[in-house]
């Protein structure tokens, strides 16, 4: 430590920054925002340790790669990890505590997650996330309950313009199912559709010897989808009834949201797909406008509780709070900074009288500053 300056100790590394003062204070105002949002609806608070044993995250599960982990050891030589995403964690508490539970489980969940990755281009190495995770239940009405509390906890967060755009990751695996592709070739195309890269998602069906009328499956899915109506058509032309299945059930969530009033915040892409393996149904991401990546996503994931050992259904969704409030930014949507401190100020002759009517202000909830009056 002695052989760096003061000047070098004032930087944070690379990927990290502080918060404080106003622009914390509408860190705190959005979180609460939301966390409200989520209480209405029944979620319960959860904490889970910021960091777990490495296979909490491992390649099994289906999370983030070895690679993108800051991994270190315990006195007993186990590995460590800080958590890079909240479910598996979250998975993992309910697994040990609600084992022998069948009622559906709420909770909800603020903190910090870590990504060691040095490809960052501008993203933060500590992010905070806001999340709500839906346990025990695997019906329609779960996913749909799952959009609903994110639309409405974006609409409590100040965004007006924003879209959720829904998916089926079964959808994806049927049609690869009827190709009869192999798991390599399906990892290379799940890669290339994820990323809207279709030419080289084309040239790698041709190159496989992937029948034509599959590859013409696979490219039809790039076709953006706006409405239910179209989804109905995609479904009379599924090559199988798991692809089938996962339309129809798109468009049972579609048909629910009507119920909730808020239909005209989702639209549909089946190109959708997710980093993380451990999605097995439904997936959807939230986009606004200023940020070029999404202000969230989330989705089903129904296997992921057995690697703890409790086999239940499972949804759930996460907001990246640093971009939600960067996309607040962008908009220049005003945020309602709380009043300045009152300032009462003393000397050494008027200190006992100042502090009385400050502790009279302070019972008020008035928030003050005691000042010196020479400071000043």
């Amino acid at each position: 430590m002695a052989e760096y300056g003061y000047q070098e100790l004032l930087h944070t590394p690379e990927g990290l920054w502080d918060h404080y003062g106003r622009d914390y204070a509408e860190y705190m105002m959005i979180a609460d925002r939301i966390m409200q949002r989520m209480h209405v609806y029944g979620y319960e608070d959860i904490k889970t340790p910021t960091f777990e044993y490495f296979d909490v995250f491992s390649k099994e599960i289906g999370t983030t790669p070895s690679r993108e982990l800051y991994k270190f050891f315990d006195k007993e030589g186990d590995t460590l990890v800080l958590r890079p995403d909240f479910t598996p964690s979250v998975a993992r508490c309910i697994a040990k505590y609600y084992r022998e539970e069948k009622q559906p489980i709420r909770f909800c969940y603020e903190g910090s997650v870590f990504s060691n990755t040095s490809n960052l281009q501008g993203k933060l190495k500590e992010s905070t996330q806001m999340g709500a995770e839906l346990m025990n239940d695997g019906s329609v009405y779960a996913d749909a309950e799952m959009v609903a509390l994110l639309c409405e906890s974006l609409l409590a967060a100040g965004l007006e313009r924003f879209q959720i755009t829904l998916g089926n990751v079964e959808y994806f695996k049927g049609v690869c199912d009827a190709a009869g592709m192999d798991a390599q070739t399906e990892k290379e195309l799940r890669e290339y559709i994820s990323g809207k890269n279709f030419f080289a998602a084309q040239d790698l069906l041709e190159s496989r010897g992937v029948e034509k009328k599959y590859r013409d499956q696979f490219l039809k899915i790039t076709d953006f989808m706006g409405s239910d109506l179209e989804l109905e058509e995609a479904a009379k032309t599924a090559p199988n009834e798991r692809s089938k299945k996962a339309l129809e059930r798109l468009i049972e969530v579609y048909d629910i949201l009507k119920a909730y009033g808020l239909q005209q915040y989702v639209s549909f892409d089946l190109t959708l797909l997710s980093k993380y393996r451990y999605y097995t149904g439904i997936i959807f991401k939230a986009y606004t406008y200023g940020v070029g990546e999404a202000v969230a996503s989330g989705g089903r994931y129904d296997i992921l509780l057995s690697h703890f050992g409790k086999d239940a259904a499972a949804t759930g969704f996460m907001i990246p709070l640093d971009i939600l409030i960067e996309a607040r930014r962008m908009q220049h949507i005003p945020f309602d900074a709380p009043e300045d401190p009152v300032a009462v100020t003393y000397t050494d002759k008027t200190f006992r009288e100042a502090l009385e009517k400050v502790k009279q202000l302070r019972k008020q909830g008035v928030k003050v500053r005691l000042i010196p009056e020479n400071i000043q």
